[in-house]
Protein backbone atom coordinates (compact mmCIF):
# COMPACT_ATOMS: atom_id res chain seq x y z
CA UNK A 1 0.00 0.00 0.00
CA UNK A 2 1.24 3.18 -0.78
CA UNK A 3 2.38 5.98 1.48
CA UNK A 4 -0.01 8.67 0.43
CA UNK A 5 -2.77 5.79 0.51
CA UNK A 6 -2.02 5.45 3.96
CA UNK A 7 -1.71 9.10 5.17
CA UNK A 8 -5.19 10.00 3.37
CA UNK A 9 -6.48 7.14 5.76
CA UNK A 10 -4.72 8.39 8.60
CA UNK A 11 -6.44 11.53 7.86
CA UNK A 12 -9.53 10.13 7.57
CA UNK A 13 -9.70 8.01 11.14
CA UNK A 14 -8.95 11.29 12.73
CA UNK A 15 -11.83 13.32 11.13
CA UNK A 16 -14.53 11.36 11.69
CA UNK A 17 -17.66 10.83 13.62
CA UNK A 18 -16.32 7.97 15.83
CA UNK A 19 -12.86 10.32 17.10
CA UNK A 20 -15.62 12.94 17.39
CA UNK A 21 -17.50 10.99 19.99
CA UNK A 22 -14.75 9.90 21.51
CA UNK A 23 -13.42 13.16 22.82
CA UNK A 24 -16.35 14.51 23.54
CA UNK A 25 -17.22 11.74 26.45
CA UNK A 26 -13.30 11.68 27.28
CA UNK A 27 -13.55 15.90 27.69
CA UNK A 28 -17.23 15.08 30.23
CA UNK A 29 -15.06 12.19 32.11
CA UNK A 30 -12.13 14.08 32.56
CA UNK A 31 -13.10 17.72 32.93
CA UNK A 32 -13.01 17.71 37.25
CA UNK A 33 -9.88 16.01 37.30
CA UNK A 34 -8.52 18.73 34.83
CA UNK A 35 -9.75 21.67 36.45
CA UNK A 36 -9.00 20.37 40.46
CA UNK A 37 -4.83 19.55 39.14
CA UNK A 38 -2.27 20.70 41.41
CA UNK A 39 -0.25 22.76 40.75
CA UNK A 40 -2.45 24.23 38.59
CA UNK A 41 -4.99 22.82 36.13
CA UNK A 42 -3.94 19.83 33.74
CA UNK A 43 -4.32 16.42 32.31
CA UNK A 44 -2.23 13.60 31.18
CA UNK A 45 -3.89 11.33 28.66
CA UNK A 46 -2.01 8.52 27.13
CA UNK A 47 -3.02 7.11 23.83
CA UNK A 48 -4.44 10.15 22.70
CA UNK A 49 -4.85 10.05 19.36
CA UNK A 50 -5.88 7.11 17.16
CA UNK A 51 -2.19 5.13 16.44
CA UNK A 52 -2.48 5.26 13.11
CA UNK A 53 -2.30 8.93 11.78
CA UNK A 54 0.44 9.49 14.94
CA UNK A 55 2.88 6.52 13.19
CA UNK A 56 2.36 8.00 10.36
CA UNK A 57 3.80 11.50 11.76
CA UNK A 58 6.27 9.99 13.27
CA UNK A 59 7.30 8.48 10.37
CA UNK A 60 7.96 11.82 8.58
CA UNK A 61 9.09 13.75 11.58
CA UNK A 62 12.20 15.65 9.90
CA UNK A 63 15.43 14.92 12.04
CA UNK A 64 17.35 17.80 13.10
CA UNK A 65 18.86 17.96 9.65
CA UNK A 66 16.11 17.50 7.97
CA UNK A 67 14.48 20.79 7.34
CA UNK A 68 15.79 24.50 8.71
CA UNK A 69 14.54 24.06 12.01
CA UNK A 70 14.42 27.58 14.31
CA UNK A 71 17.29 26.43 16.29
CA UNK A 72 17.12 28.37 20.12
CA UNK A 73 20.69 27.71 21.59
CA UNK A 74 21.19 30.22 24.63
CA UNK A 75 20.90 30.47 28.18
CA UNK A 76 17.56 29.14 28.80
CA UNK A 77 16.54 27.06 26.38
CA UNK A 78 18.19 25.04 23.49
CA UNK A 79 15.62 23.29 21.42
CA UNK A 80 14.29 23.17 17.84
CA UNK A 81 10.74 24.41 16.49
CA UNK A 82 9.18 24.39 13.05
CA UNK A 83 5.92 26.08 12.71
CA UNK A 84 5.14 26.15 8.91
CA UNK A 85 2.48 23.43 8.59
CA UNK A 86 1.85 23.80 5.16
CA UNK A 87 5.67 23.05 4.49
CA UNK A 88 5.13 19.78 6.22
CA UNK A 89 4.31 16.12 5.25
CA UNK A 90 0.65 15.80 4.78
CA UNK A 91 0.63 12.82 7.81
CA UNK A 92 2.08 15.85 10.49
CA UNK A 93 -0.20 18.42 8.60
CA UNK A 94 -3.00 16.22 9.37
CA UNK A 95 -2.32 16.33 12.86
CA UNK A 96 -1.66 19.88 13.22
CA UNK A 97 -5.18 20.81 11.19
CA UNK A 98 -6.93 17.99 13.73
CA UNK A 99 -5.19 20.18 16.59
CA UNK A 100 -6.81 23.43 15.27
CA UNK A 101 -9.92 21.76 14.32
CA UNK A 102 -13.75 22.47 15.90
CA UNK A 103 -14.11 18.64 16.94
CA UNK A 104 -10.38 19.26 19.51
CA UNK A 105 -11.79 22.99 20.48
CA UNK A 106 -14.88 21.27 21.17
CA UNK A 107 -13.54 19.02 23.66
CA UNK A 108 -10.60 21.51 25.22
CA UNK A 109 -14.13 23.51 25.81
CA UNK A 110 -15.32 20.92 27.42
CA UNK A 111 -12.44 19.68 29.42
CA UNK A 112 -11.20 22.65 30.82
CA UNK A 113 -14.47 24.84 31.41
CA UNK A 114 -12.97 27.09 29.03
CA UNK A 115 -15.50 28.76 26.62
CA UNK A 116 -14.70 30.83 23.18
CA UNK A 117 -11.52 29.01 22.62
CA UNK A 118 -9.62 30.14 19.33
CA UNK A 119 -7.06 28.13 17.95
CA UNK A 120 -4.07 29.65 16.33
CA UNK A 121 -3.42 29.05 12.99
CA UNK A 122 -0.03 30.29 12.40
CA UNK A 123 1.39 27.90 15.05
CA UNK A 124 3.06 30.47 17.06
CA UNK A 125 5.61 28.86 19.34
CA UNK A 126 4.40 25.89 18.47
CA UNK A 127 4.15 22.59 15.88
CA UNK A 128 6.80 20.75 15.77
CA UNK A 129 9.42 20.75 18.77
CA UNK A 130 12.86 18.55 19.02
CA UNK A 131 15.78 18.49 21.19
CA UNK A 132 18.66 16.68 20.80
CA UNK A 133 21.03 15.61 23.85
CA UNK A 134 21.70 18.08 26.60
CA UNK A 135 19.12 20.04 24.86
CA UNK A 136 16.49 21.61 27.88
CA UNK A 137 13.86 24.00 28.71
CA UNK A 138 14.12 25.87 31.62
CA UNK A 139 11.11 26.41 34.04
CA UNK A 140 8.79 29.29 32.68
CA UNK A 141 5.34 30.33 32.41
CA UNK A 142 4.68 31.10 28.80
CA UNK A 143 3.38 34.68 27.15
CA UNK A 144 0.38 35.64 27.70
CA UNK A 145 -0.75 37.69 24.65
CA UNK A 146 -0.58 37.09 20.57
CA UNK A 147 0.18 40.01 19.65
CA UNK A 148 -0.56 39.02 15.94
CA UNK A 149 -4.09 38.01 16.70
CA UNK A 150 -4.50 40.22 19.80
CA UNK A 151 -5.48 37.24 21.76
CA UNK A 152 -5.29 36.10 25.37
CA UNK A 153 -3.17 32.75 25.78
CA UNK A 154 -4.94 30.30 27.84
CA UNK A 155 -3.99 26.68 26.86
CA UNK A 156 -1.28 24.77 25.96
CA UNK A 157 -1.34 20.92 24.32
CA UNK A 158 1.35 18.45 23.71
CA UNK A 159 1.36 15.46 22.33
CA UNK A 160 4.75 13.62 22.30
CA UNK A 161 6.43 11.33 20.36
CA UNK A 162 8.81 8.81 21.70
CA UNK A 163 8.60 5.11 21.66
CA UNK A 164 10.67 3.38 23.43
CA UNK A 165 12.22 6.46 25.44
CA UNK A 166 13.75 5.36 29.09
CA UNK A 167 13.61 6.88 31.99
CA UNK A 168 17.20 7.64 32.26
CA UNK A 169 17.12 9.47 29.31
CA UNK A 170 15.22 12.21 31.05
CA UNK A 171 13.12 14.82 29.36
CA UNK A 172 10.77 14.98 31.49
CA UNK A 173 7.88 17.91 31.75
CA UNK A 174 8.11 19.66 34.91
CA UNK A 175 5.23 21.25 36.86
CA UNK A 176 6.26 23.59 39.76
CA UNK A 177 4.09 25.15 42.42
CA UNK A 178 3.64 28.85 42.17
CA UNK A 179 6.45 29.92 44.49
CA UNK A 180 8.88 28.11 42.45
CA UNK A 181 9.76 26.19 46.10
CA UNK A 182 8.87 22.28 44.72
CA UNK A 183 8.34 20.28 41.38
CA UNK A 184 5.08 18.80 41.66
CA UNK A 185 4.62 16.77 38.89
CA UNK A 186 6.83 15.34 36.49
CA UNK A 187 5.67 13.78 33.12
CA UNK A 188 7.84 11.31 31.10
CA UNK A 189 7.33 11.98 26.99
CA UNK A 190 7.00 8.74 25.87
CA UNK A 191 4.68 8.56 22.19
CA UNK A 192 1.17 9.46 22.12
CA UNK A 193 1.19 10.64 25.95
CA UNK A 194 -0.79 14.17 25.79
CA UNK A 195 -0.77 17.04 28.37
CA UNK A 196 -3.16 19.79 28.06
CA UNK A 197 -2.90 22.19 31.11
CA UNK A 198 -3.87 26.05 31.48
CA UNK A 199 -1.46 29.14 30.85
CA UNK A 200 -1.29 32.17 33.18
CA UNK A 201 1.98 33.86 35.26
CA UNK A 202 1.93 31.38 37.58
CA UNK A 203 1.71 28.10 35.32
CA UNK A 204 5.77 27.17 35.32
CA UNK A 205 6.54 24.24 33.70
CA UNK A 206 9.94 23.02 31.53
CA UNK A 207 11.75 20.40 31.01
CA UNK A 208 15.42 22.12 32.91
CA UNK A 209 17.68 18.78 33.38
CA UNK A 210 19.78 18.40 29.89
CA UNK A 211 19.03 15.51 28.00
CA UNK A 212 20.75 12.07 28.70
CA UNK A 213 18.97 10.06 25.32
CA UNK A 214 21.62 8.57 22.90
CA UNK A 215 23.14 10.74 20.46
CA UNK A 216 21.15 9.28 18.00
CA UNK A 217 17.91 9.49 19.51
CA UNK A 218 16.17 12.77 19.90
CA UNK A 219 13.26 14.73 22.27
CA UNK A 220 10.01 15.28 19.95
CA UNK A 221 6.62 16.63 20.32
CA UNK A 222 3.57 18.39 18.76
CA UNK A 223 2.70 21.34 20.28
CA UNK A 224 -0.28 23.59 19.68
CA UNK A 225 -1.41 26.64 22.28
CA UNK A 226 -4.89 27.88 22.33
CA UNK A 227 -6.77 31.54 23.13
CA UNK A 228 -9.88 33.64 24.07
CA UNK A 229 -10.42 37.21 23.55
CA UNK A 230 -10.40 38.19 27.21
CA UNK A 231 -9.41 36.23 30.38
CA UNK A 232 -10.82 36.26 33.73
CA UNK A 233 -9.71 39.30 35.74
CA UNK A 234 -7.79 37.93 38.35
CA UNK A 235 -6.03 36.40 35.44
CA UNK A 236 -5.16 39.72 34.40
CA UNK A 237 -1.45 41.05 33.70
CA UNK A 238 0.29 43.36 32.01
CA UNK A 239 1.16 42.05 28.55
CA UNK A 240 4.78 39.79 28.80
CA UNK A 241 6.72 37.39 26.95
CA UNK A 242 8.09 34.06 28.45
CA UNK A 243 8.88 34.51 31.87
CA UNK A 244 11.96 32.20 32.83
CA UNK A 245 12.67 30.87 36.31
CA UNK A 246 15.54 30.29 38.41
CA UNK A 247 14.96 26.22 39.68
CA UNK A 248 16.85 25.26 42.89
CA UNK A 249 19.61 22.83 41.76
CA UNK A 250 19.53 23.56 38.16
CA UNK A 251 23.10 23.22 36.78
CA UNK A 252 24.54 26.97 36.24
CA UNK A 253 24.60 28.37 32.51
CA UNK A 254 28.28 28.75 32.79
CA UNK A 255 28.63 24.84 32.76
CA UNK A 256 26.19 24.67 29.61
CA UNK A 257 28.21 24.34 26.41
CA UNK A 258 25.94 25.37 23.40
CA UNK A 259 26.62 24.38 19.82
CA UNK A 260 27.38 27.65 18.35
CA UNK A 261 30.11 27.86 21.55
CA UNK A 262 31.17 24.21 19.83
CA UNK A 263 31.13 25.37 16.43
CA UNK A 264 33.59 28.05 17.27
CA UNK A 265 35.81 26.17 18.78
CA UNK A 266 35.89 23.32 16.66
CA UNK A 267 36.84 26.05 13.69
CA UNK A 268 39.86 27.14 16.23
CA UNK A 269 41.27 23.99 16.68
CA UNK A 270 44.23 23.29 14.68
CA UNK A 271 43.40 19.82 12.10
CA UNK A 272 45.80 18.01 13.81
CA UNK A 273 43.58 18.07 16.58
CA UNK A 274 40.77 17.06 15.44
CA UNK A 275 41.69 14.31 13.63
CA UNK A 276 42.25 13.03 16.61
CA UNK A 277 39.42 14.53 18.59
CA UNK A 278 37.31 12.38 15.31
CA UNK A 279 39.59 9.54 15.77
CA UNK A 280 38.04 8.96 19.76
CA UNK A 281 34.47 9.67 18.59
CA UNK A 282 34.57 6.67 15.93
CA UNK A 283 32.57 3.51 17.59
CA UNK A 284 35.81 0.72 17.93
CA UNK A 285 37.22 3.71 20.54
CA UNK A 286 33.89 3.93 22.50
Amino acid sequence: MSVKVLDRRASEVLFNFETEKRLEQLGEEKSFEYQTADPFPHIIIDNFLPVEPLESALRDFPTPRGMRWIDYDGEHERKLEYNSAEHLPISLRSVLYFLNSPILLSFLETLTGIRGLISDPYFIGGGLHQSQRDGFLNIHADFNRLPKLNLDRRLNLIIYMNKDWREEYGGHLELWDSKMKECVKKVLPVFNRCVIFSTTDISFHGHPIPLNCPEDQTRKSIATYYYTNGRPAEEVTNNHSTLFQKTPGAPPPSRRFTRKAKKIALSLTPPILLDAYYKLREPNNK
